[in-house]
Parts: C-alpha cells; sequence; structure tokens
C-alpha cells in the first residue's frame, strides 16, 4: 500500500520502521492535566459535565478549549476545526492526556488534516473508541504511538466502576496487562502473540482503499460493533478481506456485538470469514459499546490465549 506524501511517510517499509520503535505515552499521575477533544459528532452537555466530574474525582485537570463546543450539522464543527483542536491538544506541553468528548461520526473526515510529525513529537496518552477508531488507527500506523480503545467524557458519565477502574490501572500503573475474559465463547482453540490493535469494525472498514488502510499482519485484531444485522457484518468483513486487511492475522478477539441481532449468527459469520486462517479466536472481551468498556491499548505486543481466556501484554503501555 502507497501512501500519498500529503499524508507523510511513503509505504510499508517506512511504516514498518516505525512500529520497530514503538512511541509510549508518559504514564499519568493524579494532578495531569487532560485535554477534552471533539474529532467526531457533538455531544449532549448533559453527558459531557457528568463525565468531567468523572475524570475530575479521578483526581486529573481538565484543558477544555473555548471552541470546543462548536457545531456544524451533526459534527462538532468543520473539519478544520476539529483536526485543529486536536493538533493543539497535542502541541500544548502541559497537557499530559487527551481523551474525546464522543465518537458517532465525523472522525474520518479528519484524518487528512492532522499533523501526524506534531503527534509524533509529542506524543502522550490518546483515548477513544467507536468513530474515533480511525484516529487510533490512524495515529498508531503512522506515527507508532500507542492509542489506546477505551471509554469517552460523555460515556464516562454512566460508566461502571468496572470500566473506571480499568482506564485508571491503564493510565496510573507500572504492571503488565493481563485481561481474563471471563465470559468467553472460543471460536477457534489455539494461542498466539502480535501486535494489538483493532476497533470498531464499521469504521475501519470505511478506511478501506484510503491512504489511512490499515493493515494487521501479524497482528491480534479487536473487534466490535453496534446496530449492526449479521448480513451487514458479512458485508463488511467481506470488504476488509478482499482489500488484504486480514493477510497474515495472528489472531482475532472480540467485544461486544450489541443490537447485532442474534450472537450465534454474527459469530457464524465470523467464523466463515477466518475459516481459512489457523488462528485463535475468542469472543467476550468486555470493551466496546457496552455496559462494560474496559481500556485496551492499541500498538504493543500480547498473548492471545483462547483456550486460557487470557489476553496478556508483554509490557506496559506506558513509560
Amino acid at each position: 500500500m502507497k501512501i500519498d506524501e500529503r499524508y507523510g511517510e511513503v509505504g510499508m517499509q517506512k511504516c514498518q520502521l516505525i512500529f520497530d520503535r514503538v512511541l509510549r505515552p508518559a504514564r499519568l499521575k493524579p494532578g495531569d492535566e487532560i485535554g477534552i477533544a471533539a474529532p467526531a459528532s457533538h455531544f449532549d452537555m448533559e453527558n459531557y459535565n457528568h463525565g468531567v466530574h468523572v475524570l475530575e474525582s479521578m483526581g486529573f485537570c481538565l484543558s477544555v478549549l473555548d471552541d470546543m463546543f462548536d457545531r456544524n450539522r451533526y459534527l462538532a464543527g468543520s473539519d478544520v476545526h476539529r483536526a485543529n483542536l486536536l493538533n493543539k491538544l497535542f502541541a500544548d506541553s502541559s497537557i499530559k492526556a487527551i481523551v474525546c468528548a464522543r465518537g458517532g461520526y465525523g472522525s474520518i473526515r479528519i484524518l487528512p488534516l492532522l499533523d501526524y510529525n506534531i503527534i509524533r513529537n509529542n506524543p502522550k496518552i490518546f483515548v477513544g473508541f467507536s468513530d474515533v477508531s480511525a484516529i487510533l488507527s490512524a495515529i498508531y500506523t503512522k506515527c507508532g504511538l500507542v492509542t489506546f480503545h477505551g471509554p469517552m467524557v460523555t460515556t464516562l458519565s454512566n460508566a461502571s466502576q468496572k470500566t473506571k477502574k480499568s482506564m485508571m490501572a491503564t493510565f496510573l500503573s507500572d504492571t503488565k496487562l493481563e485481561i481474563t475474559i471471563e465470559k468467553s465463547i472460543v471460536l477457534r482453540h489455539g494461542s498466539a502473540s502480535g501486535i494489538v490493535s483493532g476497533g470498531n469494525l464499521a469504521t475501519l472498514c470505511h478506511l478501506a482503499g484510503t491512504p489511512f488502510q490499515p493493515s494487521f499482519k501479524d497482528h491480534i485484531l479487536f473487534l466490535e460493533d453496534r446496530g449492526e444485522a449479521a448480513y451487514k457484518i458479512d458485508r463488511m468483513l467481506t470488504q476488509m478481506k478482499m482489500a488484504g486487511y486480514f493477510e497474515g492475522i495472528a489472531g482475532l478477539v472480540l467485544g461486544f456485538f450489541e443490537d447485532c441481532g442474534k450472537i450465534k449468527e454474527v459469530f457464524s459469520v465470523i467464523d466463515n470469514i477466518f475459516k481459512d486462517d489457523d488462528i485463535p479466536i475468542l469472543s467476550g472481551l468486555e470493551a466496546g459499546h457496552g455496559r462494560n468498556n474496559i481500556t485496551i491499548p492499541f500498538g504493543i505486543t500480547a498473548t492471545l490465549d483462547s483456550d486460557s481466556n487470557l489476553l496478556s501484554f508483554h509490557e506496559v503501555a506506558t513509560s
């Protein structure tokens, strides 16, 4: 895959060099300043305010730019506005982490407008999920920076204790994460190691054919989604397979597939798509659009053992 020079490095070879020197953001400590970004849809102010209170109760100070509350149709301001906001937050050395306000839609529109040199030179924790999966993927692919699939400000407003504890442990702890998937269903037995990456299925699918299309060769791929019928999941996975997303994949771990119909039908689709791949496939990771949404680092190596129901990371996510 060739990447247009407007977007930085050209070709998969240079992207691989970035992977060889993965950037881990600095570990947070109480009192650190967190910036809030709005890269996608506008957001409900009541949920936003509740989520802000949760972050403050965790012991963090918040930095909110005055123009974050702009609105342009269903988006939180124009594309240039939303991209500039995120670029400013990365460039500000006083800000130690960035939490997105909401997903929805719009992240893919700002990918060409992000300054990946600024991001690479100012590595910090960046967290979001759902539509923000597009930015998680682009930053990891183009900068080699570990990103985090986890709750956003508006979803923190009514988040479970498990969700909040996972977020705190991931950002403040110096221990390697070991995630036990308690309510797992094994679709394919086995064990494999690889770099963990992925996110929202529909969002990742729509990166196909763009300069930001990811490759999951030698990766443990995490997927989740919400409100997609089994035939739509089939269509998206088929397109991704034809586009080469899954060539050389090491393993597959599945999060929530909320409101996607009968889960057995979803599993049947997934099993068929990966029928020729000798990889472990494990479902039940409590991440995505569910009551619990544990925080998962993307960009570091882990072992997926579907027989032991474990996703064990080989190194800490922060430095």
